[in-house]
């Protein structure tokens, strides 16, 4: 079993590979000739990312890959850095980070696609390997969404809704693979619609834990040794950002309705709805700065998703959700969620910045549409340019929330 969805990761990581190539030969007829405005490389001259430290120390060529194509303008900047982190959910960690930005036109409104991937191998035994890509082709008439996740470790659970006691959780050990494919076609400026195709899957789920008999038994009927969910999705999509890795003015919209069902593979029918809001703008209106919001609403319309795909802290599709709190420290059928982030220099060649950041919580407290605690967030953290170019932070935070949680939060690229 284990090797089989193996295999399933690495085939949908070669259609990864292999996808722009054939996405070009294939629309490149379709497309007119514009005369938009030839897209204005912008100046770093003054900017400093990790790479010009490395430079500047070794006084030789970097080993960071860069390539120009001088004939089409296209630009692609290569960032690859090894690190040391340490989060609530994964204690200590060796990460092997790799960042690819690159423009598809050198037209003015030209979005930035990039391709991203991870290793890491945490403290508590983890292993969590993403390949992530979002692909814009020629004149931004199709978008292509790729999120593909290997995941092998053991997470805490804690029950359903906003009021568990943090000190009843139960450790269990899983291994996990999400393939999310999304294909988008521009219908107006910004604005996309299409569908898509997600995969779930857990198994070799146990409980790590000594467990009493009563709570054995809520276990093996909340979880089983395997879930699996497979579903046909239809997403909307408004997208007025130039960087999706770093973004610092426009609107995200992003509506996504999945259909679950068992002729797919999935062990049961059920639908769900994703809301998801971001907006950026500089503050002060004319600094480097960058206050912005985001608001998910995750929604259960029918039938009852398997646990580890309920609605979770932590388990939103980029695993970003809840700082302050473990992953998994809250999960209900349904789940409401705001933040806001304040991002600032430290250093004004951009090597260095800041964040400042709060959110709130709030989950159905059970299998039900019932709404209990609003559970807060908050906390402060640093940022290291990656690449200038592309705009690509590593990430480290410090979060608080309820009843003492706190702790370390890394990522690479911005939150949201």
């Amino acid at each position: 079993m284990r090797k089989h969805y193996f295999l399933l990761f690495l085939f949908s990581f070669s259609l990864l590979n292999v996808s722009q190539a054939q996405i070009d030969a294939v629309i490149n007829a379709s497309i007119t000739t514009d005369t938009t405005i030839a897209r204005v490389t912008p100046d770093y001259s003054n900017e400093r990312d990790i790479k010009d430290v490395f430079r500047r120390k070794s006084k030789t060529k970097s080993t960071f890959l860069e390539n120009e194509d001088s004939e089409s303008g296209k630009q692609k900047h290569f960032s690859f850095v090894p690190a040391v982190g340490y989060t609530l959910q994964t204690g200590f960690a060796g990460i092997l980070s790799a960042n690819l930005a690159y423009y598809n036109d050198n037209k003015a409104d030209t979005k930035l696609s990039s391709i991203s991937t991870s290793i890491t191998y945490s403290q508590y035994n983890q292993t969590i390997v993403p390949v992530l890509a979002d692909i814009w082709t020629k004149n931004n008439k199709f978008n292509f969404i790729s999120d593909n996740r290997y995941i092998q470790y053991p997470s805490d659970i804690f029950g359903l809704g906003g009021k568990t006691d943090p000190n009843k959780g139960v450790t269990i050990d899983f291994t996990g693979l999400k393939l999310h494919e999304t294909i988008l076609a521009s219908v107006a400026k910004d604005f996309y619609l299409g569908a898509g195709l997600y995969f779930d899957g857990f198994w070799d789920i146990k409980a790590l834990d000594p467990l009493t008999r009563r709570r054995d038994s809520i276990f093996t009927k909340e979880l089983g040794t395997t879930e699996r969910a497979v579903g046909i999705t239809f997403r909307a999509l408004y997208d007025s950002r130039l960087n999706q890795i770093n973004a610092e003015d426009g609107w995200y919209y992003n509506l996504v309705y999945r259909a679950n069902r068992k002729f797919l593979g999935s062990d049961s029918n059920w639908n769900s709805l994703m809301i998801d809001v971001r907006t950026y703008f500089h503050f002060p209106e004319h600094s480097k700065n960058v206050l912005s919001f985001w608001n998910l609403d995750w929604i259960t319309t029918s039938g009852t998703p398997p646990y580890l795909l309920l609605p979770s802290t932590g388990w939103d599709d980029q695993y970003n959700s809840g700082r302050g709190y473990i992953q998994g420290r809250f999960r209900g059928k349904n789940m409401l969620y705001f933040e806001s982030e304040y991002r600032y220099r430290i250093s004004r060649n951009g090597l260095l910045g800041g964040v400042l950041f709060v959110n709130l919580q709030n989950f159905s407290s059970d299998i039900s549409s019932q709404f209990a605690t609003i559970l807060p967030g908050y906390g402060l953290g640093l940022r290291l340019k990656l690449n200038k170019h592309s705009g690509a932070n590593l990430c480290v935070d410090y979060g608080f929330g309820k009843n003492g949680s706190q702790g370390f939060f890394v990522n690479l690229g911005e939150v949201f």
